[in-house]
């Protein structure tokens, strides 16, 4: 299904973002100078590429197909993944507060920043573990190959309509630039 292929490609790159991030954290618990504008960064990548780009095919269209396949959005895989994905909203907004704290000069929101910044990936990671090795194999089975066409073109139109073009190309480059910037 090339539907679950986009997102198990967009995974890889949201992974690189959880790699840096926890990094950031690591060497701001340990007392190094990371700059606030590193998380703000992060979590503009959170919100812009893993939020606004990937979580949005997966809700606008891949969960979608699910439910008309006889999947929940009450119970089940899929309110599951729903839900992680507010948690996921509600560790980024935390992150981002903290960090606009420390930028402002409050050192004590250093504290902060790295908490949420750790809980955002270790429930990222568990996040797309659960979808690339059990939710998008049942959505495989659940959805007739003869419906997956109609995927493609639902993410073709978010991509076009909603998203646009150049975001995959600045959400790279910040992913890119986040990374270096940790190593």
């Amino acid at each position: 299904m090339k539907a679950t292929d986009i997102l198990n490609d967009e995974h890889q790159l949201i992974q690189r973002v959880l790699d840096a991030l926890e990094r950031g954290a690591a060497r701001l618990r340990a007392g190094e100078k990371i700059s606030a504008a590193f998380f703000l960064d992060a979590a503009d990548f959170i919100r812009g590429f893993a939020d606004g780009a990937h979580h949005r095919k997966e809700e606008g269209v891949l969960f979608e197909a699910l439910l008309q396949h006889g999947f929940s959005r009450d119970g089940g895989p899929v309110a599951v993944m729903l839900a992680e994905h507010e948690q996921a909203r509600e560790y980024t907004q935390d992150l981002s507060e903290a960090a606009e704290r420390l930028r402002a000069g409050d050192a004590s929101a250093a504290d902060g920043v790295v908490d949420s910044a750790l809980a955002y990936v270790r429930l990222l990671r568990e996040h797309i573990m659960k979808e690339g090795h059990i939710l998008f194999r049942m959505a495989e089975i659940a959805i007739p190959p003869t419906e997956h066409p109609d995927l493609d073109a639902g993410f073709e139109r978010i991509e076009r309509e909603e998203i646009g073009p150049a975001v995959h190309a600045r959400y790279r480059a910040l992913a890119d630039r986040l990374s270096r910037e940790v190593e």
